[in-house]
């Protein structure tokens, strides 16, 4: 049998540690669970619905797009990457540099891609405006980032 003031000294030591690290007492858990990070690289912003009646011009499937951004302070590799809609529509990054800091916007038709504008070449739109998700995976195929949505909305979304 453990006497009474050891079991007192005890909880004043459980409830002074669980403090210290942020709990709420001898009866409160401590969360261990590690604060969500920003990965270096992740979908910023989508556009999953472009302006106006889908009518399929080029200049109406560019207008629906996702950006991409490096949020890091040194230039990434991004070559292999894909980006994919929940039907499996995937864009793959060519060799492909993300500068420090920088965006590149992936268009759903057709253009001249360069260091801010890359393109999937469709005929038809790829992102659902009643809901769907963008999955950015690297060149291993591993999840970096996802974003989705459920409805329409105001036709686009920050992640």
């Amino acid at each position: 049998m453990v006497p009474r003031r050891v079991l007192a000294s005890l909880a004043v030591t459980l409830t002074t540690l669980a403090a210290a690290v942020g709990g709420a007492g001898a009866a409160g858990a401590v969360d261990a669970t590690p604060a969500p990070t920003t990965p270096p690289v992740k979908i910023s912003y989508i556009r999953y619905d472009s302006p106006g009646t889908d009518t399929g011009t080029n200049l109406s499937l560019n207008a629906e797009y996702v950006v991409i951004k490096n949020t890091t302070t040194t230039a990434r590799v991004i070559t292999g990457w894909t980006l994919r809609d929940k039907s499996g529509y995937t864009f793959k990054f060519p060799t492909f540099t993300l500068k420090a800091g920088a965006s590149v916007t992936v268009h759903t038709g057709k253009g001249a891609a360069s260091a801010t504008h890359q393109y999937y070449g469709r005929t038809w739109y790829i992102w659902n405006n009643t809901g769907d998700a963008a999955y950015l995976r690297n060149a291993a195929g591993t999840l970096v980032h996802s974003c989705a949505w459920s409805a329409l909305g105001t036709g686009a979304k920050s992640c």
